[in-house]
């Protein structure tokens, strides 16, 4: 034999035994990376799931079957057409988060993963929204968003995804309808402003009012005092006239021809002055007999200069006023 021939035969030889053991090398190591499982058949069948990290499988007798991704994901819900409780057509879409907890489950209990949660996102989405008036979905989009979670991740639980948050992005009425809504708020901020307007009105007046009762309450009060005050006047001026008249009966009764003169002056004097404050009298007539008149009036005088000079001398010999008169 050659020896050449033998060299080349081996080295094909080795070779060859290199690229199987590098193979078989391949296949039966399998470094799973962070937020990845894959799960392990053994000839067909599902036998395990291969977690983050080295592991070593048997060539030939295992293999791996799906790498699934657990990290959490978002998916996209296309726009469409709900038609609402109150007969409105509005368009919505969303998003959907979702996690994969079991990845055997979701490798091979259901065929299309995201397209079959999509597909339930757009079913749930429509019934939902269909239940509620266009009030209510423009209004309670929080309400609706956690009746969607429930739901959808109540359907996904079999095929061991976890969802995590479903959201409405947008929801787009007619635009007549948007008109109409417009419209409508313009209305309804139109009528509140007007009952606020009324509203201070009614507090303006109100404060008037209460502003006037308060001046009248106080008017009142003000004629009450001043009617008080004049009937207190009027009481002590006929108390002094009671007083004088008593004195000048006294007076009088005693034969004081001075006190007699004071009177019929006095009574003289407010006949005249009750003549010149009439508006039809213009001429006054003087009796004939004036001296009658004019002594009465001198007797005024002397009484009252009587008067004064008594209480000047009892005010300067006050000793003396107590002393009987000798005759």
């Amino acid at each position: 034999m050659n020896p050449e021939k033998i060299f080349d035969g081996s080295m094909v030889f080795s070779i060859v035994l290199i690229v199987v053991v590098f193979w078989i090398a391949k296949k039966a190591i399998q470094i799973v990376p962070q937020g990845m499982e894959y799960t392990l058949l053994r000839l067909g069948r599902y036998q395990k799931t291969l977690e983050p990290g080295f592991n070593l499988l048997i060539p030939f007798w295992q293999s791996v079957g799906h790498r699934v991704n657990m990290k959490e994901r978002m998916l996209d819900v296309p726009r469409q057409e709900v038609i609402t409780k109150d007969n409105a057509m509005v368009s919505v879409d969303g998003v959907v988060f979702f996690q994969v907890v079991n990845a055997a489950k979701a490798a091979y209990a259901v065929d299309d993963l995201e397209y079959s949660i999509m597909n339930l996102a757009m079913t749930n989405l429509r019934t939902v929204m269909g239940s509620m008036a266009l009030d209510d979905l423009l209004a309670q989009r929080d309400e609706i968003n956690q009746r969607l979670l429930q739901t959808i991740d109540l359907a996904t639980n079999p095929w061991g995804v976890k969802v995590t948050r479903v959201e409405i992005k947008d929801i787009t009425p007619p635009a007549d309808l948007v008109a109409a809504m417009a419209r409508q708020k313009k209305a309804e901020q139109i009528k509140r402003a007007q009952i606020l307007e009324a509203e201070g009105q009614r507090q303006s007046e109100i404060l008037r009012a209460e502003g006037e009762k308060q001046s009248q309450v106080l008017e009142a009060e003000g004629r009450k005092e001043a009617a008080f005050l004049d009937a207190e006047a009027r009481e002590r001026l006929a108390i002094a006239e009671a007083r004088a008249t008593a004195t000048l009966s006294r007076a009088i009764s005693e034969g004081n021809i001075h006190a007699t003169n004071y009177f019929v002056a006095q009574k003289y004097v407010e006949a005249l002055a009750k003549f010149a404050e009439s508006n039809q009298q213009k001429t006054f007539f003087l009796p004939m007999e004036s001296n009658g008149i004019l002594g009465a009036l001198g007797g005024m005088a002397e009484m009252l200069r009587q008067n004064v000079s008594d209480s000047s001398f009892s005010a300067v010999n006050p000793s003396q006023s107590n002393k009987p008169t000798e005759e």
